[in-house]
């Protein structure tokens, strides 16, 4: 008699006790039930959990932590109430040290196993001087659906203010604001704010927006903050432009917070999600702040991509500086900016994809006598211009397209070829066919910049025919959360 197939233990529904073995992507711990991979969101490598499946595929399957039965030795309690609700961080039950290593493994794991490259060493991660404390913007939410968590729905107390929040998104629910009391991943003074922005539009009956009605005042508030310069803004995001409202809320925050420099109401009175808006009115101060990276100094207007962690972006551009050792010049184009005509492709030329509104093409344009940068954001493109003006950086020069086809041989032939190329794609990479113009530029050296290593493995093995992988460098950009930046350094091969 033939032998039956012994039923799976994962089905959805059901609860298992599993043991946790690792640290997986996303910030979740793995175990295993079976031929299962299961994982497990909040628990930590050394845990022995109960759980729920609440999710079954093919070959993995998702559940949902019950309860711990034996904590991990490196299991801590974190620094924050909400940790573990909250899509704001992931990895506060495990000291910072801890997370480093999963970080670096998690890079290691994709470069072997997507790029296939099995005897490559990844560098031990560079971490954070600071992991609390470390952005400068937040973007909180106002909500009339106020997330309950479990004490709150288990208390017998009656749940005061429950059609107001303001705070985060719950993680999945674009409807639903976890109402914070705490928050330590920007400056204090931002919670603060928060706390008294709430308090005030609670006594004055200011009504939180509702998604669903359109209906509603308060939509974000914004605060972004400058290390170097001490600057503070406030941005506050209304479905309508009502001054006897917003005015008297800027004059009581101004009142308890004379740090603040500037204020700003943005105006978006669409169903549109985004915390742009259709216009801004300036309130008070400039309606701007200034930062610096190095010795260059940034405008970072209300809607400026910048950098979230200051300190962390130095560190990260001061990584691809010296990656480009002695591949370029040190000597910039003369004050009068030489164009391309002037500039041989031999005359130390650099490449900037993806470069954003420029931060680290002026970072490393002292290191060549040209600076290209190309962009697809257009308002990105003239921020970029706007910088290389104010830090009078008169050999950097940024096109606005799509990669894929503004990076030619037009490009090439208006502004020289590349020596270097430095590349910092959006998570999904780099398209195929820019891929294939960069292996036909054969610049002598490459610099990929990623926040997904995944991606950049991938994009990497694509490159190994011509290239030899020199370094990867993981940097900690984000604390507290499963993201990393990683920095893979490639030398063209002798011909």
């Amino acid at each position: 008699m033939s032998q039956k197939t012994p039923p799976s233990p994962v089905k959805k529904g059901r609860e298992l006790i599993l043991d946790i073995t690792t640290a997986a992507f996303e910030g979740k711990g793995l175990g295993r039930a079976g031929d299962y991979a299961v994982f497990v969101k909040n628990a930590a490598p050394g845990d022995r959990v109960r759980i729920r499946i609440n999710r079954k595929r093919k070959n993995y399957a998702e559940g949902q932590l019950i309860e711990i039965l034996e904590p991990s030795p490196v299991r801590i309690s974190p620094k924050c109430r909400h940790a573990g609700v909250c899509g704001g961080c992931t990895w506060q039950h495990v000291p910072y040290e801890e997370e480093l290593k999963y970080k670096s493994g998690h890079v290691a794991d994709h470069f072997q196993r997507i790029g296939g490259f099995r005897h490559i060493q990844t560098e031990p991660v560079i971490g954070a001087s600071e992991p609390f404390y470390y952005r400068n913007k937040m973007e909180y939410t106002f909500g009339d659906r106020r997330w309950l968590t479990n004490d709150e729905i288990q208390s017998d107390k009656p749940i005061v203010d429950r059609n107001f929040a303001l705070g985060l998104h719950v993680p999945g629910r674009y409807d639903r604001i976890l109402n914070l009391e705490e928050c330590h991943l920007q400056d204090p003074v931002s919670f603060r704010i928060l706390d008294a922005v709430r308090e005030y539009a609670l006594a004055n009956r200011i009504l939180p927006y509702n998604t669903h009605k359109h209906e509603g005042f308060l939509r974000n508030l914004i605060i972004r903050n400058s290390v170097h310069t001490g600057d503070l803004m406030i941005n506050l995001v209304t479905n309508g432009d009502e001054k006897h409202i917003i005015q008297p809320m800027t004059t009581h925050l101004l009142g308890i917070f004379p740090e603040i420099t500037t204020v700003i109401n943005t105006i978006n009175d669409t169903r549109s999600p985004s915390s742009e808006g259709r216009y801004q009115n300036v309130l008070h101060g400039p309606g701007y702040i200034r930062e610096h990276i190095g010795k260059y100094h940034f405008r970072i207007d209300p809607n400026t991509f910048f950098q979230t962690n200051t300190v962390q972006a130095e560190v990260l551009y001061d990584v691809v500086l010296q990656a480009l050792g002695d591949s370029t010049s040190d000597a910039p184009a003369d004050s009068s900016g030489r164009g391309a005509e002037s500039v041989s492709s031999e005359e130390n030329v650099l490449y900037d994809l993806y470069c954003g509104v420029g931060t680290l093409s002026l970072y490393l344009s002292a290191k060549a006598k040209k600076m290209v940068g190309i962009e697809i954001h257009e308002g990105a493109v003239k921020k970029a211009r706007e910088n290389a003006a104010e830090n009078r950086v008169e050999h950097a020069f940024f096109e606005q397209g799509d990669m894929k086809d503004i990076f030619n041989d037009a490009l090439i032939q208006q502004h020289g070829r590349p020596e270097v190329i430095v590349t910092d794609p959006p998570r999904a990479g780099m398209h195929e066919s820019v891929i294939e113009q960069i292996k036909i530029i054969a610049p002598k050296k490459i610099i990929y910049v990623s926040c997904n290593s995944a991606t950049q493995a991938r994009d990497v093995a694509m490159l190994t025919e011509q290239y030899h992988v020199e370094r990867i460098q993981p940097v900690d950009m984000f604390p507290q959360t499963y993201h990393i930046e990683s920095v893979a350094v490639l030398s063209r091969k002798p011909i």
